[in-house]
Protein backbone atom coordinates (compact mmCIF):
# COMPACT_ATOMS: atom_id res chain seq x y z
CA UNK A 1 0.00 0.00 0.00
CA UNK A 2 1.09 3.57 -0.48
CA UNK A 3 2.96 5.57 2.10
CA UNK A 4 1.06 7.45 4.79
CA UNK A 5 0.40 11.04 3.90
CA UNK A 6 0.78 13.95 6.34
CA UNK A 7 -2.03 14.92 8.73
CA UNK A 8 -4.81 16.96 7.15
CA UNK A 9 -6.80 19.81 8.65
CA UNK A 10 -10.24 18.82 9.94
CA UNK A 11 -12.24 22.03 10.28
CA UNK A 12 -15.57 20.23 10.61
CA UNK A 13 -14.45 17.38 12.85
CA UNK A 14 -15.30 19.01 16.17
CA UNK A 15 -18.74 20.05 14.99
CA UNK A 16 -19.42 16.57 13.66
CA UNK A 17 -18.56 14.86 16.92
CA UNK A 18 -20.60 17.38 18.89
CA UNK A 19 -23.64 16.93 16.67
CA UNK A 20 -23.98 13.23 17.39
CA UNK A 21 -23.31 13.78 21.09
CA UNK A 22 -26.29 16.11 21.14
CA UNK A 23 -28.65 13.44 19.78
CA UNK A 24 -30.37 13.13 23.15
CA UNK A 25 -33.30 10.73 23.25
CA UNK A 26 -36.80 12.08 23.60
CA UNK A 27 -38.05 9.07 25.55
CA UNK A 28 -35.10 7.62 27.40
CA UNK A 29 -34.69 3.93 28.22
CA UNK A 30 -37.40 2.17 30.09
CA UNK A 31 -37.03 2.00 33.83
CA UNK A 32 -39.54 -0.82 34.07
CA UNK A 33 -38.05 -3.50 36.29
CA UNK A 34 -39.74 -6.06 34.07
CA UNK A 35 -37.03 -5.34 31.53
CA UNK A 36 -34.81 -7.76 33.46
CA UNK A 37 -37.33 -10.57 33.01
CA UNK A 38 -37.61 -12.81 29.91
CA UNK A 39 -39.85 -11.13 27.36
CA UNK A 40 -42.48 -12.61 25.12
CA UNK A 41 -41.87 -12.64 21.35
CA UNK A 42 -43.84 -10.30 19.16
CA UNK A 43 -45.44 -13.30 17.46
CA UNK A 44 -46.43 -14.98 20.71
CA UNK A 45 -50.18 -14.49 20.19
CA UNK A 46 -51.36 -16.52 17.18
CA UNK A 47 -53.59 -14.77 14.65
CA UNK A 48 -55.90 -16.24 12.01
CA UNK A 49 -53.04 -15.86 9.55
CA UNK A 50 -50.59 -17.71 11.77
CA UNK A 51 -49.39 -21.26 11.27
CA UNK A 52 -50.99 -23.46 13.94
CA UNK A 53 -47.92 -25.26 15.15
CA UNK A 54 -47.31 -25.54 18.87
CA UNK A 55 -49.40 -22.82 20.47
CA UNK A 56 -47.31 -19.81 21.38
CA UNK A 57 -44.58 -20.78 18.92
CA UNK A 58 -46.86 -20.15 15.96
CA UNK A 59 -45.19 -18.44 13.00
CA UNK A 60 -46.82 -15.89 10.71
CA UNK A 61 -48.12 -17.81 7.71
CA UNK A 62 -45.89 -16.07 5.17
CA UNK A 63 -42.74 -17.07 7.09
CA UNK A 64 -43.94 -20.64 7.58
CA UNK A 65 -44.74 -20.92 3.87
CA UNK A 66 -41.29 -19.65 2.92
CA UNK A 67 -39.64 -22.31 5.06
CA UNK A 68 -41.85 -25.08 3.69
CA UNK A 69 -41.00 -23.95 0.15
CA UNK A 70 -37.41 -24.91 0.89
CA UNK A 71 -38.30 -28.19 2.55
CA UNK A 72 -37.92 -26.93 6.12
CA UNK A 73 -40.47 -27.72 8.82
CA UNK A 74 -41.32 -24.42 10.59
CA UNK A 75 -41.45 -25.90 14.09
CA UNK A 76 -38.20 -27.82 13.56
CA UNK A 77 -36.64 -24.51 12.50
CA UNK A 78 -37.67 -23.04 15.85
CA UNK A 79 -36.32 -26.05 17.68
CA UNK A 80 -32.85 -25.81 16.14
CA UNK A 81 -33.12 -26.68 12.45
CA UNK A 82 -31.81 -23.14 11.76
CA UNK A 83 -28.38 -24.52 12.74
CA UNK A 84 -28.37 -26.60 9.55
CA UNK A 85 -26.15 -24.72 7.12
CA UNK A 86 -26.17 -27.33 4.35
CA UNK A 87 -26.13 -25.65 0.97
CA UNK A 88 -29.70 -26.69 0.16
CA UNK A 89 -30.93 -25.35 3.52
CA UNK A 90 -29.08 -22.02 3.37
CA UNK A 91 -31.59 -19.58 1.87
CA UNK A 92 -29.72 -17.46 -0.64
CA UNK A 93 -31.99 -15.43 -2.88
CA UNK A 94 -33.13 -11.87 -2.16
CA UNK A 95 -36.75 -12.93 -1.66
CA UNK A 96 -35.91 -15.83 0.68
CA UNK A 97 -35.06 -13.94 3.87
CA UNK A 98 -36.71 -15.60 6.89
CA UNK A 99 -36.11 -14.54 10.49
CA UNK A 100 -38.83 -15.74 12.90
CA UNK A 101 -38.57 -14.66 16.53
CA UNK A 102 -37.07 -17.32 18.80
CA UNK A 103 -37.86 -16.30 22.34
CA UNK A 104 -34.90 -16.07 24.71
CA UNK A 105 -32.28 -16.97 22.09
CA UNK A 106 -30.31 -13.74 22.45
CA UNK A 107 -29.69 -13.66 26.16
CA UNK A 108 -27.04 -11.24 27.48
CA UNK A 109 -24.73 -14.23 27.89
CA UNK A 110 -25.12 -15.34 24.27
CA UNK A 111 -24.62 -11.80 23.04
CA UNK A 112 -21.24 -11.71 24.77
CA UNK A 113 -20.09 -14.81 22.83
CA UNK A 114 -20.68 -13.20 19.42
CA UNK A 115 -17.60 -12.70 17.25
CA UNK A 116 -16.81 -10.14 14.56
CA UNK A 117 -17.20 -10.89 10.81
CA UNK A 118 -14.04 -8.92 9.92
CA UNK A 119 -13.48 -7.97 6.29
CA UNK A 120 -9.73 -7.34 6.30
CA UNK A 121 -7.59 -6.84 3.23
CA UNK A 122 -3.90 -7.34 2.55
CA UNK A 123 -1.81 -5.08 0.32
CA UNK A 124 -2.39 -7.47 -2.60
CA UNK A 125 -6.16 -7.17 -2.16
CA UNK A 126 -6.11 -3.43 -2.82
CA UNK A 127 -3.44 -3.16 -5.50
CA UNK A 128 -5.95 -3.30 -8.34
CA UNK A 129 -7.55 -0.01 -7.43
CA UNK A 130 -4.50 2.10 -6.73
CA UNK A 131 -4.95 4.16 -9.90
CA UNK A 132 -8.33 5.27 -8.51
CA UNK A 133 -7.62 5.44 -4.79
CA UNK A 134 -6.26 8.47 -2.97
CA UNK A 135 -3.13 8.06 -0.83
CA UNK A 136 -3.53 5.98 2.30
CA UNK A 137 -4.85 8.20 5.12
CA UNK A 138 -2.94 8.71 8.32
CA UNK A 139 -4.13 6.49 11.17
CA UNK A 140 -6.81 7.98 13.44
CA UNK A 141 -7.18 6.48 16.89
CA UNK A 142 -10.79 5.64 17.73
CA UNK A 143 -12.13 7.25 20.89
CA UNK A 144 -14.82 6.00 23.24
CA UNK A 145 -18.26 7.56 23.00
CA UNK A 146 -19.51 9.29 26.12
CA UNK A 147 -21.92 7.45 28.36
CA UNK A 148 -24.77 6.87 28.80
CA UNK A 149 -25.15 6.03 25.14
CA UNK A 150 -28.86 6.80 25.37
CA UNK A 151 -27.82 10.47 25.56
CA UNK A 152 -24.76 10.55 23.32
CA UNK A 153 -25.21 7.82 20.69
CA UNK A 154 -28.77 6.56 21.01
CA UNK A 155 -29.34 5.59 17.34
CA UNK A 156 -26.16 3.46 17.23
CA UNK A 157 -26.32 -0.16 18.35
CA UNK A 158 -25.15 -3.71 17.89
CA UNK A 159 -26.50 -6.23 15.40
CA UNK A 160 -26.35 -9.89 16.43
CA UNK A 161 -26.85 -12.84 14.08
CA UNK A 162 -25.97 -16.49 13.55
CA UNK A 163 -23.65 -17.76 10.82
CA UNK A 164 -22.10 -21.17 10.08
CA UNK A 165 -19.20 -20.07 12.31
CA UNK A 166 -21.48 -19.32 15.26
CA UNK A 167 -22.89 -16.12 16.81
CA UNK A 168 -21.59 -12.98 15.12
CA UNK A 169 -21.84 -9.24 15.72
CA UNK A 170 -21.92 -6.05 13.66
CA UNK A 171 -23.03 -2.45 14.24
CA UNK A 172 -26.03 -0.56 12.91
CA UNK A 173 -27.92 2.75 13.01
CA UNK A 174 -31.58 3.70 13.45
CA UNK A 175 -32.54 5.68 10.33
CA UNK A 176 -35.53 7.80 9.31
CA UNK A 177 -38.37 6.26 7.32
CA UNK A 178 -39.96 8.67 4.84
CA UNK A 179 -43.17 6.63 4.72
CA UNK A 180 -43.47 6.37 8.49
CA UNK A 181 -42.34 9.77 9.80
CA UNK A 182 -41.55 9.70 13.50
CA UNK A 183 -42.27 5.96 13.64
CA UNK A 184 -39.35 4.36 11.83
CA UNK A 185 -38.44 0.71 12.31
CA UNK A 186 -35.51 0.83 9.88
CA UNK A 187 -31.87 0.01 10.64
CA UNK A 188 -28.91 0.65 8.32
CA UNK A 189 -25.96 -1.76 8.32
CA UNK A 190 -23.54 -3.54 5.96
CA UNK A 191 -24.54 -6.17 3.42
CA UNK A 192 -22.00 -8.61 4.85
CA UNK A 193 -23.78 -8.38 8.22
CA UNK A 194 -26.95 -9.90 6.75
CA UNK A 195 -25.80 -12.02 3.77
CA UNK A 196 -22.63 -14.04 3.14
CA UNK A 197 -22.30 -12.87 -0.47
CA UNK A 198 -21.44 -15.09 -3.42
CA UNK A 199 -20.40 -18.08 -1.31
CA UNK A 200 -23.48 -18.27 0.93
CA UNK A 201 -26.88 -16.94 1.85
CA UNK A 202 -28.86 -15.00 4.46
CA UNK A 203 -27.65 -15.11 8.03
CA UNK A 204 -30.15 -16.08 10.70
CA UNK A 205 -31.65 -14.82 13.95
CA UNK A 206 -30.82 -11.17 13.23
CA UNK A 207 -31.55 -8.80 16.11
CA UNK A 208 -30.65 -5.17 16.80
CA UNK A 209 -29.90 -3.74 20.26
CA UNK A 210 -29.61 0.08 20.18
CA UNK A 211 -27.28 1.74 22.73
CA UNK A 212 -25.93 -1.67 23.77
CA UNK A 213 -24.06 -1.62 27.10
CA UNK A 214 -25.50 1.80 27.85
CA UNK A 215 -23.05 2.73 30.61
CA UNK A 216 -19.92 1.50 28.82
CA UNK A 217 -19.08 -1.19 31.35
CA UNK A 218 -16.03 -3.42 30.91
CA UNK A 219 -16.66 -7.04 29.83
CA UNK A 220 -16.12 -8.24 33.39
CA UNK A 221 -18.50 -5.67 34.89
CA UNK A 222 -21.07 -6.25 32.15
CA UNK A 223 -21.40 -9.90 33.18
CA UNK A 224 -23.13 -8.85 36.38
CA UNK A 225 -25.07 -5.92 34.92
CA UNK A 226 -28.87 -6.14 34.61
CA UNK A 227 -30.40 -6.85 31.22
CA UNK A 228 -31.59 -3.25 30.85
CA UNK A 229 -27.93 -2.12 30.64
CA UNK A 230 -27.18 -4.65 27.91
CA UNK A 231 -30.13 -3.46 25.84
CA UNK A 232 -31.75 -0.37 27.40
CA UNK A 233 -34.32 -0.14 24.61
CA UNK A 234 -34.93 -3.86 24.28
CA UNK A 235 -34.16 -6.24 21.41
CA UNK A 236 -35.56 -5.84 17.89
CA UNK A 237 -35.88 -8.76 15.48
CA UNK A 238 -35.50 -8.15 11.76
CA UNK A 239 -38.62 -9.18 9.87
CA UNK A 240 -37.19 -7.98 6.55
CA UNK A 241 -33.69 -7.47 5.15
CA UNK A 242 -32.56 -6.04 1.82
CA UNK A 243 -29.09 -5.73 0.37
CA UNK A 244 -27.69 -5.12 -3.09
CA UNK A 245 -27.65 -7.68 -5.87
CA UNK A 246 -23.98 -6.81 -6.34
CA UNK A 247 -23.21 -7.91 -2.80
CA UNK A 248 -25.26 -11.11 -3.09
CA UNK A 249 -23.48 -12.03 -6.34
CA UNK A 250 -19.95 -10.72 -5.79
CA UNK A 251 -19.40 -10.21 -2.06
CA UNK A 252 -16.48 -12.19 -0.68
CA UNK A 253 -14.43 -12.96 2.45
CA UNK A 254 -12.41 -9.76 2.07
CA UNK A 255 -15.20 -7.75 0.53
CA UNK A 256 -14.55 -8.61 -3.09
CA UNK A 257 -15.86 -6.49 -5.93
CA UNK A 258 -19.18 -6.35 -4.07
CA UNK A 259 -17.63 -4.14 -1.36
CA UNK A 260 -18.65 -0.96 -3.19
CA UNK A 261 -22.27 -2.10 -2.71
CA UNK A 262 -21.86 -3.51 0.81
CA UNK A 263 -24.92 -1.95 2.45
CA UNK A 264 -28.24 -3.23 3.81
CA UNK A 265 -31.54 -2.05 5.27
CA UNK A 266 -33.43 -3.94 7.96
CA UNK A 267 -37.02 -3.54 9.05
CA UNK A 268 -37.34 -4.61 12.69
CA UNK A 269 -40.01 -5.28 15.28
CA UNK A 270 -39.67 -5.34 19.07
CA UNK A 271 -39.48 -8.63 20.91
CA UNK A 272 -41.95 -7.00 23.31
CA UNK A 273 -44.16 -3.92 23.21
CA UNK A 274 -45.76 -2.05 20.36
CA UNK A 275 -43.84 1.20 19.97
CA UNK A 276 -41.72 1.78 16.89
CA UNK A 277 -37.95 1.78 17.13
CA UNK A 278 -37.73 5.54 16.54
CA UNK A 279 -40.36 6.30 19.18
CA UNK A 280 -38.58 4.10 21.69
CA UNK A 281 -35.06 5.40 21.01
CA UNK A 282 -36.30 8.96 20.61
CA UNK A 283 -34.36 9.77 17.44
CA UNK A 284 -33.36 8.50 14.01
CA UNK A 285 -30.81 9.65 11.42
CA UNK A 286 -31.79 10.65 7.85
CA UNK A 287 -29.92 9.05 4.96
CA UNK A 288 -28.31 11.24 2.30
CA UNK A 289 -28.17 9.41 -1.03
CA UNK A 290 -26.84 12.46 -2.84
CA UNK A 291 -23.75 13.32 -0.82
CA UNK A 292 -21.14 15.33 -2.75
CA UNK A 293 -17.97 13.83 -4.14
CA UNK A 294 -15.77 12.41 -1.38
CA UNK A 295 -13.11 15.06 -1.96
CA UNK A 296 -15.63 17.85 -1.24
CA UNK A 297 -16.58 16.54 2.21
CA UNK A 298 -14.70 18.28 5.01
CA UNK A 299 -15.14 15.61 7.66
CA UNK A 300 -16.82 12.26 8.10
CA UNK A 301 -17.37 10.26 11.28
CA UNK A 302 -17.77 6.50 11.78
CA UNK A 303 -19.44 5.01 14.87
CA UNK A 304 -19.56 1.39 15.96
CA UNK A 305 -18.61 -1.36 18.39
CA UNK A 306 -15.17 -2.74 17.37
CA UNK A 307 -14.80 -6.31 18.61
CA UNK A 308 -11.48 -7.65 17.26
CA UNK A 309 -8.33 -6.98 19.34
CA UNK A 310 -7.33 -4.63 20.82
CA UNK A 311 -11.04 -3.89 21.38
CA UNK A 312 -13.51 -6.04 23.28
CA UNK A 313 -16.78 -5.44 21.40
CA UNK A 314 -18.77 -3.92 24.26
CA UNK A 315 -17.72 -0.25 24.04
CA UNK A 316 -19.01 2.21 21.43
CA UNK A 317 -16.20 4.07 19.63
CA UNK A 318 -15.96 6.72 16.93
CA UNK A 319 -13.45 8.09 14.43
CA UNK A 320 -13.62 11.44 12.64
CA UNK A 321 -11.45 12.22 9.62
CA UNK A 322 -11.46 13.96 6.29
CA UNK A 323 -12.38 11.26 3.74
CA UNK A 324 -10.59 10.21 0.59
CA UNK A 325 -11.43 7.86 -2.25
CA UNK A 326 -10.73 4.13 -2.28
CA UNK A 327 -11.36 1.47 -4.91
CA UNK A 328 -10.93 -2.29 -4.81
CA UNK A 329 -10.37 -2.36 -8.58
CA UNK A 330 -10.28 -0.21 -11.70
CA UNK A 331 -13.83 -1.16 -12.74
CA UNK A 332 -15.53 -0.69 -9.37
CA UNK A 333 -17.15 2.40 -7.91
CA UNK A 334 -14.88 4.40 -5.59
CA UNK A 335 -15.69 4.14 -1.89
CA UNK A 336 -15.19 6.57 0.98
CA UNK A 337 -12.10 5.97 3.13
CA UNK A 338 -11.03 7.46 6.45
CA UNK A 339 -8.20 6.87 8.87
CA UNK A 340 -9.55 4.80 11.79
CA UNK A 341 -8.23 2.16 14.17
CA UNK A 342 -11.58 0.39 14.68
CA UNK A 343 -11.63 -3.34 13.91
CA UNK A 344 -14.22 -5.98 12.99
CA UNK A 345 -17.49 -5.64 14.87
CA UNK A 346 -17.66 -2.00 13.79
CA UNK A 347 -18.81 -3.34 10.40
CA UNK A 348 -22.14 -1.87 9.40
CA UNK A 349 -21.77 1.10 11.74
CA UNK A 350 -22.99 4.38 10.26
CA UNK A 351 -20.80 7.09 8.73
CA UNK A 352 -22.16 10.60 9.24
CA UNK A 353 -21.61 14.10 7.93
CA UNK A 354 -23.06 17.41 9.01
CA UNK A 355 -26.16 18.59 7.17
CA UNK A 356 -26.55 22.19 6.08
CA UNK A 357 -28.35 23.97 8.88
CA UNK A 358 -27.30 21.44 11.52
CA UNK A 359 -27.80 17.83 12.40
CA UNK A 360 -26.36 14.69 10.91
CA UNK A 361 -27.00 12.57 7.84
CA UNK A 362 -25.87 8.99 7.24
CA UNK A 363 -23.78 8.76 4.07
CA UNK A 364 -22.07 5.36 4.36
CA UNK A 365 -21.31 2.41 6.62
CA UNK A 366 -18.19 0.52 7.61
CA UNK A 367 -17.42 -2.19 5.07
CA UNK A 368 -13.74 -3.15 4.84
CA UNK A 369 -10.35 -2.31 6.27
CA UNK A 370 -6.73 -3.55 6.17
CA UNK A 371 -5.22 -6.19 8.45
CA UNK A 372 -3.18 -3.37 9.99
CA UNK A 373 -6.40 -1.60 11.14
CA UNK A 374 -5.22 1.84 10.05
CA UNK A 375 -8.23 2.83 7.95
CA UNK A 376 -11.80 1.92 7.05
CA UNK A 377 -13.68 2.09 3.76
CA UNK A 378 -17.42 2.36 3.17
CA UNK A 379 -19.64 2.43 0.07
CA UNK A 380 -20.96 5.60 -1.51
CA UNK A 381 -24.75 5.58 -1.27
CA UNK A 382 -26.28 6.35 -4.63
CA UNK A 383 -29.26 5.26 -6.71
CA UNK A 384 -28.87 1.56 -5.95
CA UNK A 385 -28.83 2.10 -2.20
CA UNK A 386 -31.75 4.50 -2.43
CA UNK A 387 -33.78 1.95 -4.39
CA UNK A 388 -33.32 -0.66 -1.65
CA UNK A 389 -34.23 1.85 1.04
CA UNK A 390 -37.32 3.09 -0.83
CA UNK A 391 -38.59 -0.42 -1.54
CA UNK A 392 -38.23 -1.42 2.12
CA UNK A 393 -39.93 1.77 3.31
CA UNK A 394 -42.87 1.29 0.91
CA UNK A 395 -43.26 -2.36 1.88
CA UNK A 396 -44.03 -1.33 5.44
CA UNK A 397 -45.74 1.97 4.67
CA UNK A 398 -48.14 3.05 7.42
CA UNK A 399 -48.07 -0.35 9.14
Amino acid sequence: MRSIRPPRPLPAAVGLATALALAVTACGPTEDKAADKPSAPASATPTPAADKGSGDLALPRDLADKLRKHGVDPEKWRDGEWKNWDRDKWLRQAQDFVNPVIEGLWSPERMRTAQDPAKTMTASDVSGGQNVSDPVPRPVRAVREKTPYTRHGAPVGKLFFDSPKGPMVCSGTVIKDVNNPGRSNLVWTAGHCVHAGGAGGWFRNLVFAPAYNNNGRSPAALRNAPAREHYPYGVYWADWAATSGEWIRNGGPTGGTGAAHDYAVLHVKPERGGKSLEETVGTAIPVNFGAPDTRRIGAMGAWGYPAAPPYDGVIMHKCVDRPGRFSVGPNTLPMHRIGCSMTGGSSGGGWFTNKPGGGLALVSNTSIGPVTHGWLAGPRLGAGAQQIYTATSKKFSRR
